[in-house]
């Protein structure tokens, strides 16, 4: 299978009042397009600082990373706002919706930086009707459950046909119901070819995963 995600002796360290801290140590990680990969370890262990720094929202201290067999870590702040606009989907644990769009304009924008057209209505309601939502399109987000929302956001993280989901406790908010739910679509669309990782300290929902990595202290172990 093809390498789509490749780092190597991958570090990063956060300099606070004058100290040191070491969030990542020398992490050489592969990732196959296609897989659903779950990132496990305790609070502190450097889960979001990786997840992160592989979805283009943070640099290495030092190391390489390479994406698709682009090496891209040390590529300018614009040029990675437009590899994670064009290759890359971000599922939240507080789904992160705007409170005073509804559901299509919170799923449009990524589309606004992304893509350099408009994308048409009806191809958001195919995917809200994919996704069980179509009689949700305008509703705004705190007239929504809570699985309603994480929906939403999924549906936004897919917009732009992205080749890799990073998804951060996506179900972490959620009642079991909804975690179900979440989790079965997550895993239907791996199934249809989307590479996923998916950071969880719940070993319930890392056993969807192909492959589990656990860090602690920064280190996978």
């Amino acid at each position: 299978m093809k390498t789509i995600i490749e780092t190597k002796n991958l570090t990063k360290i956060y300099k606070e009042a004058g100290q040191e801290l070491v969030a990542l140590k020398n992490i050489n990680l592969k990732v196959t397009k296609g897989e659903l990969l779950a990132i496990m370890g305790p609070s502190g262990s450097g889960k979001t600082t990786l997840l992160n720094i592989l979805g283009c929202l943070d640099r290495p201290t030092s190391g390489f990373y390479k994406l698709e067999g682009e090496e891209i870590s040390q590529k300018s702040q614009g040029e990675l706002a437009k590899i994670r606009n064009q290759k890359i989907g971000f599922i939240f644990q507080t789904f992160n919706l705007l409170p005073r769009y509804d559901v299509i304009s919170n799923i449009k924008l990524p589309t606004i930086y992304g893509r350099g057209q408009k994308v048409k209505k009806e191809e958001i309601l195919k995917l809200l009707d994919k996704l069980g939502l179509k009689e949700r399109a305008h509703h705004l987000p705190n007239q929504l459950s809570g699985g309603e929302q994480q929906r939403t956001a999924i549906a936004r993280a897919l917009i732009n046909h992205p080749s890799i989901i990073l998804a951060d406790e996506p179900t972490g908010n959620l009642d079991r119901k909804s975690e179900t739910e979440v989790m079965e679509i997550l895993k239907k669309l791996n199934k249809e070819g989307v590479t996923l990782i998916l950071v969880t300290h719940d070993p319930k929902i890392a056993q969807a995963a192909s492959r589990i990595i656990k860090l602690e202290d920064g280190e996978v172990i």
